[in-house]
């Protein structure tokens, strides 16, 4: 089968869109090595990461040859070269879809990854999220299939968009295959608590704060938070001179899939109550490198952990530092999270199942 892909976070973004655009080709390339999988892009940032995909077995690069460029390309003119290249089946990865795909005789599939934009609203300018409104609702409407990441962003899809449900199925999100690896050793290190994640106000960055001010002297371990930002980061970080919580809590710069994982290895836990995700990446890496985890209760969290992670109300302090404390001080419940965490990730986001999943939708389409 000649399948194409909108490659353009694959390329060009390097956090969750185009990680996920990374690592979908790759369990596909890996499951499936027959098929052709073409990578359409208007542009490439060459780097260490993007360039393993260049020569990728299976994989064929197609960037604008005509006068249509950029993004007037990616939405107009896509739909063209992809007629020319003989492609059976079209996926847009990232929400996404090009105009005039839906009477090409090409079939089609979007990935919506969550409407974080419609729940949160106060951290996108009303410009924005009037352009990814359109986008979303373009997509919905037009794709013959929707995979939602989580059954979370299912329900978010089906409220907002008014799609018939039978269109709409969930295929959850891929993991990195490093996380399959051969498990890391623990170091002899001094223990910590770890953040992992982009540092805005919907991740909860702040109530993690607050919780480990409640938490006892003798467990108040420091913080290693991993991730960027903007305003908001800055506003937590007053908040920790403000409580003279500095040498508490450590930024380290952002890292490779490598460095995460070890990362993650050697924490005591990670600590990820979010208000909402379109699936909670962070979790299920932790989980695969036997990280006990606090999440929340609401949005995907409890379907990114499963029924071993440790869920708390994301709106209280008090209830994440309980969590946090119980993982601390009790034995027998680390050890119950830690196996079973693990074992619960790597059947549930098994990536072997997921490009199974991903396939059975092309083929279905196709034929």
């Amino acid at each position: 089968m000649r399948i194409g892909f909108d490659a353009k976070r694959l390329f060009n973004n390097f956090t969750g869109l185009g990680n996920h655009s990374r690592t979908t080709i790759d369990i596909l390339t890996a499951e499936f090595p027959d098929n052709e999988y073409w990578l359409y892009t208007p542009k490439v940032r060459l780097n260490g990461i993007t360039l393993p995909y260049l020569g990728k077995k299976g994989c064929r690069l197609v960037k604008p040859e005509g006068v249509m460029r950029g993004a007037a390309w990616r939405t107009y003119g896509l739909v063209a070269d992809m007629k020319r290249d003989g492609i059976e089946v079209f996926h847009g990865l990232s929400n996404e879809m090009p105009v005039g795909l839906f009477h090409s005789g090409i079939a089609s599939v979007v990935t919506i990854h969550d409407v974080a934009f419609r729940t949160f609203p106060d951290m996108y300018h009303w410009h924005d999220r009037k352009i990814y409104d359109m986008k979303w609702q373009y997509a919905c409407n037009h794709a013959d299939r929707i995979i939602c990441i989580s059954e979370c962003t299912k329900r978010d899809v089906l409220e907002f968009y008014n799609v018939p449900e039978r269109k709409v199925e969930v295929i959850y999100q891929p993991v990195n295959p490093i996380y399959y690896q051969k498990p890391m050793e623990r170091a002899d290190l001094p223990p910590y608590l770890l953040y992992a994640g982009s540092v805005n106000s919907r991740k909860n960055l702040l109530g993690v704060v607050k919780a480990m001010e409640l938490m006892p002297k003798d467990l108040q371990l420091p913080l290693v938070v991993v991730g960027g930002g903007g305003s908001y980061k800055q506003k937590v970080k007053q908040y920790i001179a403000e409580k003279g919580m500095e040498s508490r809590v450590m930024w380290p710069d952002m890292m490779d899939a490598d460095g995460l994982k070890r990362l993650y290895t050697n924490a005591e836990m990670l600590v990820y109550p979010s208000f909402y995700e379109g699936f909670g990446l962070p979790v299920v890496e932790a989980q695969l490198c036997g990280c006990p985890v606090v999440t929340s209760n609401v949005s995907s969290l409890p379907e990114a952990g499963g029924p071993f992670a440790l869920q708390a109300d994301p709106n209280s302090p008090e209830d994440i530092c309980e969590k946090m404390t119980r993982l601390l001080t009790d034995t027998e419940l680390r050890q119950k999270t830690i196996e079973g965490g693990r074992q619960y990730a790597s059947e549930t986001f098994d990536p072997r199942k997921l490009a199974r999943q991903l396939m059975g939708v092309y083929e279905k389409l196709k034929n």
